[in-house]
């Protein structure tokens, strides 16, 4: 539900009394949510062990490629519906990875690889550009100037 401050507050991020929120939209949006929980399950497993893998790989890309991500994020935020969240540079991210996982021809195991893996299996998503140009990402205008590799 989106939540409303007293007192000039525009947004939180964080729990407080078994609530959630989330900050949104540059801190113009918040949104609050009951905490719950998640049950440990053999799949929470393992994309656990493949999100902590991406993000250490994430950890690991060049400065200027992060920044040409957060770029393209923010082009691809008028392909998202008005009444949605866009994605951020770190779930693009990911979401390319899952893609780039399912359909390329070496079929990387995500909780597995590493980011040296990447010179030799990467080569399709090396850059934002290129991984716009072979379907890993969605087209939008400006996306082939992005070209800074990881």
């Amino acid at each position: 539900m989106k939540v409303k401050f007293k007192f000039g507050i525009q947004t939180y991020s964080g729990t407080i009394d078994e609530m959630t929120f989330g900050s949104y939209r540059k801190h113009r949006l918040c949104i609050g949510r009951k905490y719950v929980t998640p049950k440990v399950t053999a799949n929470n497993t393992s994309m656990g062990d493949k999100l902590k893998n991406l993000a250490l790989i994430y950890s690991n890309v060049s400065s200027g490629y992060k920044d040409e991500l957060r770029t393209y994020a923010g082009l691809n935020s008028v392909n998202v519906p008005n009444d949605a969240l866009p994605p951020n540079a770190f779930a693009i991210f990911v979401k390319m990875f899952f893609l780039f996982s399912k359909l390329g021809e070496g079929h990387i195991d995500l909780a597995t690889v590493t980011y040296g893996d990447l010179s030799t299996l990467g080569e399709d998503i090396a850059s934002i550009a290129v991984a716009v140009e072979n379907g890993y990402l969605a087209s939008v205008t400006g996306a082939d100037l992005l070209t800074t590799e990881m």
